[in-house]
């Protein structure tokens, strides 16, 4: 039993064993991280300052720049610490806690974007209705479901998870504690911690993309219906940034978490990983910012006041 429970600490391999390319890495997503902060912040800014942008869409935009913060801050840090000085060590509990943490937010994330679909389908769907369907209220509710969804639903991956014996080896050939990465090094079967994950994934990811994908048809019946060309040039401008930002997070989430054991590398999964953990967080500010006149307007109000103060 003891021999069982040995591993009070785990190293982290990280991206590269060559240090020209940790360095060269750790110049780029140190920048990479600082656009993160700075147009998610950006984003926040806008929509408080801007009475125009105090609407159900800009809101649940408000709170998944909120998510994109901690969710990049959540792993980077540790990524950008390894980068510089390799083979990291973390503690057991450190790394249950980052992996809760990292699962929380990206559960977060999954239902928020479902909920930013329902907020689309009702503005085009039932355009009559929006302001009484999408109250202060409902929005209120359906964020607080999606953080409480985020917190309470990791709990029993993580428990499953760290309930396995540990007892070497202790390196993870990743550059944080995501748990396919962690379940490799367990000291017995990991087949009852995977299912469990696969019916989380049915949950967190099967269930959104569905309930997206309908929503998505009727929003196109919907506005293929539309005898203005300027209405429907507006429905397709603001459903496209959220149907990309959709594709790419929970593709890429699924292809991590979906994937049978037997086809996995960790090349494969830090590369994956870095693409939703990353670079989909510093994307979704441009998306929505490149692609929305409302925002692009309020960004160009605030300059000018700035200016003339």
């Amino acid at each position: 039993m003891q021999n069982q429970t040995s591993v009070a600490e785990f190293f982290l391999l990280g991206l590269s064993k060559s240090l020209k390319i940790r360095l060269i890495l750790s110049g780029l997503f140190s920048v990479v991280y600082v656009i993160t902060l700075a147009g998610n912040a950006i984003i926040l800014m806008l929509i408080w300052l801007d009475s125009r942008l105090h609407t159900p869409m800009y809101f649940f935009l408000s709170q998944l720049s909120c998510v994109d913060i901690c969710y990049t801050s959540s792993t980077v840090p540790q990524m950008l610490a390894n980068l510089q000085h390799p083979r990291q060590t973390i503690s057991l509990i450190g790394c249950a806690v980052q992996m809760h943490v990292f699962l929380t937010l990206a559960i977060t994330e999954c239902i928020l974007l479902a909920v930013m679909a329902y907020d689309r389908y009702v503005a085009v769907c039932h355009p009559l209705h929006y302001t009484f369907l999408m109250n202060k209220r409902v929005c209120f509710t359906l964020a607080l479901t999606s953080w409480a969804s985020g917190l309470l639903l990791p709990v029993v991956h993580t428990s499953f998870t760290w309930r396995l014996p540990f007892c070497g080896p202790n390196q993870i050939d990743h550059f944080f504690c995501e748990m396919p990465a962690v379940l490799k090094l367990a000291c017995t079967n990991t087949k009852m911690v995977e299912s469990v994950t696969s019916l989380g994934c049915i949950f967190t990811l099967i269930t959104p993309t569905s309930f997206i994908m309908m929503t998505y048809v009727r929003i196109l019946r919907a506005v293929f219906k539309m005898k203005s060309a300027h209405s429907q040039g507006k429905a397709f401008s603001t459903c496209g940034s959220h149907i990309t930002v959709v594709v790419l997070f929970y593709g890429s989430a699924m292809f991590m978490y979906m994937r049978p054991t037997s086809s996995r590398s960790p090349e494969e999964d830090k590369i994956v990983s870095l693409l939703y953990s990353v670079i989909i967080p510093t994307l979704n500010p441009l998306i929505y910012s490149l692609r929305n006149k409302d925002v692009k307007g309020a960004f160009i109000k605030t300059l000018q006041h700035c200016r003339v103060s």
